[in-house]
């Protein structure tokens, strides 16, 4: 009887043994999937889909606090529905409310206090669920989700000990994959105002010249400075004056239309691409954006900031331009014609 019992406890150590290194091999098919990955879309496809394959686990998406480093960058670089589908954007309190910042979370009863955190719709067929914190250079900024339908999947009590180190090295990934995202978006954007730079503004000019001219369609341009921009650097500083171009920026950016351009050229000035756009049209645009901005002083750290625009306008309504960086220049022309009569 002794000698069948001693049995039945090595079978079964055994057994967990093997159940064990199972779920560590899954684990580590997770890892590999994911580790030489290098951009946000394909990361987050990856890492569910897998988690979902290995583990049989219907539901898997991630949470992140909108307004944080990376939510920040992901909004930048990929608004698709793909990235909408996969990350819950929440707000910080609410999530912070909501999770364990040090240890995977297991839930089975009052789910309702996190429907906040679920997908859109899957709200009343969820049982049980495990919230993994993801960090980001030392701070919580999301979590992995899983979900199932059986109560009993993420019953609390459960060792969580494999999925912390899923959450670690999900956490690790993510940092690598955020820093090449961050070289890939500032070798295209301008780090102060996250407009498009100089150089990607030549390119989409001389493509949308070319398309210009083979649909016989009207192509503008504006180049456009601050006036007296350099009074407020002298007499509020360069950080005073660094939040007046990023506030100029996003006005520019949410005034023109999803079609147009909006490049920070350099310094105080501003290159817009307008597509499919008369001269007229145009002018009517910058004149109703720089009425916007002389309407009211701009508040910059507790100061007061009168701000106004100049600018140029030129179109390929103009026979005489025959290549994109003449276009540019007469624009540019055009502003210092409009700067030297104010002299």
């Amino acid at each position: 009887m002794e000698t069948q019992l001693k049995k039945i406890e090595m079978d079964d150590i055994i057994e967990r043994l093997k159940e064990n290194e199972n779920l560590s091999r899954k684990f580590h098919n997770v890892e590999t999937k994911i580790l030489s990955i290098l951009d946000f879309q394909n990361f987050f496809k990856a890492l569910l889909d897998e988690i979902k394959m290995q583990f049989q686990i219907p539901y898997a998406w991630i949470s992140m606090i909108n307004n944080c480093e990376v939510s920040n960058l992901i909004d930048a670089l990929d608004s698709s529905i793909e990235i909408q589908r996969r990350i819950n954007f929440i707000k910080e309190e609410t999530f912070l409310n909501l999770i364990d910042k040090n240890k995977p979370l297991l839930v089975n009863e009052n789910l309702e206090t996190y429907s906040q955190l679920y997908p859109s719709g899957k709200n009343s067929v969820i049982e049980s669920i495990a919230l993994l914190p993801i960090s980001f250079k030392g701070d919580i900024i999301g979590s992995l989700n899983l979900a199932d339908l059986s109560k009993k999947r993420f019953s609390p009590g459960i060792d969580t000990f494999l999925l912390k180190q899923l959450a670690l090295k999900v956490s690790l990934c993510l940092s690598n994959v955020t820093a090449h995202e961050k070289i890939k978006f500032f070798a295209y954007h301008d780090p102060l105002t996250n407009l498009l730079n100089r150089r990607v503004m030549e390119t989409v000019l001389e493509r949308e010249f070319k398309r210009s001219k083979r649909y016989t369609n009207q192509l503008s341009v504006v180049f456009l400075d601050l006036d007296y921009f350099k009074n407020v650097n002298d007499i509020f500083g360069h950080a005073v004056g660094d939040e007046v171009l990023i506030i100029v920026a996003d006005i520019l950016s949410a005034m023109c239309r999803v079609s147009d351009v909006v490049t920070r050229f350099g310094g105080d000035e501003f290159v817009i691409i307008l597509p499919e756009t008369k001269i007229d049209k145009a002018k009517s645009m910058m004149n109703r954006i720089n009425n916007h901005i002389k309407a009211s002083p701009l508040v910059v750290q507790g100061e007061s900031v009168n701000v106004s625009l100049s600018f140029g306008i030129a179109s390929t309504e103009d026979k005489t331009i025959n290549d994109y960086s003449k276009l540019l220049d007469k624009a540019d022309k055009a502003l210092y014609q409009i700067k030297a009569l104010r002299k």
